[in-house]
């Protein structure tokens, strides 16, 4: 997609500083400054979201977040990680293009990476009615 910058970072049109690169993802450093190691990884064909990203593509984007989250683990000296999506300008989406937030983790690092939910305003089970795709 022409006027996608994550698009413009996977043709080399735009600079990023890649962390790993294979035929079919792209995982490179954010460059928003509000957490230490903040990778993001895309496809490298374009996909809005999870909600039209095709199987193949899903499966390999998530082989190599897993692949650049052992790095992290095993070489890096992080324990841990948090993997972050929006899907939806609704969900807060703010880019256009799929991608995985991999925010490396350490023991004491003093990152809160879960959202402050006021609570549910239905009962779970009436939801689960609603929801459930047993039988499909």
């Amino acid at each position: 997609m022409e006027d996608c910058v994550f698009c413009g970072l996977v043709s080399g049109s735009l600079p990023c500083m890649k962390v790993y690169e294979d035929e079919f993802t792209l995982a490179f450093m954010d460059t928003a400054g509000d957490v230490d190691g903040h990778i993001l990884v895309v496809p490298k064909v374009h996909a809005e979201s999870i909600l039209d990203c095709d199987e193949a593509t899903l499966s390999r984007l998530m082989s190599t977040v897993r692949k650049v989250s052992l790095h992290l683990v095993e070489n890096c000296g992080y324990e841990g990680v948090n993997l972050l999506n929006a899907s939806g300008e609704s969900a807060g989406q703010s880019v256009p293009h799929f991608h995985i937030h991999l925010i490396p983790r350490r023991s004491n690092d003093a990152i809160d990476a879960w959202p402050r939910f006021r609570g549910a305003m239905r009962d779970t089970r009436d939801l689960f009615r609603e929801i459930s795709m047993e039988g499909e």
